[in-house]
């Protein structure tokens, strides 16, 4: 059984430094789960004390229904892929694969028949004779996952696997990864700071900042209902744009009123929530794509932010324009076969019943109604 519960875990370094604090989450039987966050937030940490290669400071740590506190790795009933591949170089593929089976005295006609099984599943069968210097990148990633997959783990553990490849082969490797999970069905805990990556590949993401879970989502509950101005900033390319501004009552209209003279009418989701903060500073966060799109600008009586175009950015498909307003620059993203100029004057609509308020002292979403 697949099932890895945390509770109340911490990891504590020398000269009290905290490294995570209070790791509290159940991961299913069969789950595919990403930790997401900033270099330094704790996740590999994390994921190494599931392994049992950190020690943990306190709580505990379940692998199906045994506790592995004290449990050695090589026990665990887990496989890791490291992001350096960590393969023999003077072995074959085939040897790098079958290695740890042969350390744990498994029969050589088994060993054949995981490894060619795995090689099958990865097709990698015509690479099983190389050594990984003849190997690629992806080709070797494809080995140290095969090598993982003939343990028949009840848990896979990716420590940001994909970091040493370059962008056309991640976009490969992260595909084929959801594939072999598909195919698997077995639990997989998966550790990148590329929130790409996490949205396209995980079930539920686990983001973290500073060693501490500050939301547990599906990718598009965490896209639309982040729970604060970090996650709702994190997830999502080009990121949130965020607004300082004051919420406004005149006239019997609710208003938020931020950089350049911007004036938006708050929508009537928001304004039973935003009643206490009459008067008060805000934040306001609107989506690239809920500026100057398309929907936006056909919607009548849309409100508009006067800004200046600074730069345009063309990706193929779709622009990112650069705008500012006042101190503020922000982005919006368009289509492609729109033009606009640097330095001319212009007036995005915005989309402004995607709007996100958050607190401006905690930093915490005001009037969030949906949580995973």
């Amino acid at each position: 059984m697949g099932k890895v519960t945390l509770e109340h875990v911490d990891k504590l370094y020398a000269g009290n430094v905290k490294a995570v604090t209070d790791f509290d989450l159940e991961i299913r039987d069969g789950e595919f789960v990403v930790f997401v966050g900033p270099s330094g937030c704790g996740k590999s940490t994390t994921l190494r004390m599931v392994a049992g290669l950190e020690e943990i400071s306190s709580g505990v740590i379940r692998i199906g229904d045994q506790v592995v506190n004290d449990v050695p790795p090589k026990d665990r009933d887990i496989a890791m892929v490291f992001q350096n591949y960590a393969l023999y170089p003077h072995m074959t593929v085939k040897e790098n694969m079958a290695f740890g089976l042969k350390l744990r005295k498994f029969p050589r006609k088994e060993i054949e028949v995981r490894v060619q099984e795995a090689a099958r599943i990865l097709g990698i069968e015509e690479l099983l004779e190389r050594r990984p210097k003849a190997l690629s990148g992806g080709q070797r990633q494809r080995v140290a996952v095969g090598r993982a997959i003939v343990r028949k783990p009840a848990v896979f553990l990716f420590d940001e696997p994909l970091s040493n490849l370059d962008a056309k082969m991640r976009v490969q490797m992260r595909v084929e990864i959801s594939r072999l999970h598909h195919q698997l069905g077995t639990t997989m805990i998966y550790v990148t700071h590329d929130q790409v990556e996490a949205m396209t590949m995980g079930q539920r993401l686990v983001v973290m900042k500073d060693g501490l879970i500050q939301q547990v989502a599906e990718p598009l509950t965490l896209y639309n209902y982040p729970v604060n101005r970090f996650v709702a900033g994190f997830i999502g390319m080009p990121p949130m744009n965020f607004f300082e501004g004051m919420i406004r009552v005149m006239n019997g209209a609710m208003l938020f009123e931020g950089p350049g003279g911007v004036r938006l009418a708050v929508p009537e989701k928001d304004k039973s929530a935003l009643v206490a903060y009459a008067g008060k500073s805000v934040i306001l966060g609107l989506r690239p794509e809920d500026i100057g799109s398309a929907v936006a600008e056909q919607l009548p009586g849309a409100p508009k932010i006067h800004a200046a175009v600074e730069i345009v950015e063309p990706m193929g498909s779709e622009s990112y324009i650069y705008y500012r307003a006042a101190d503020t620059t922000f982005i919006s993203r368009v289509d492609a076969h729109r033009t606009f100029r640097v330095g001319e004057a212009a007036a995005p609509a915005v989309f402004i019943d995607k709007a996100h308020f958050f607190d401006h002292q905690t930093d915490r979403r005001i009037g969030l109604t949906k949580m995973d």
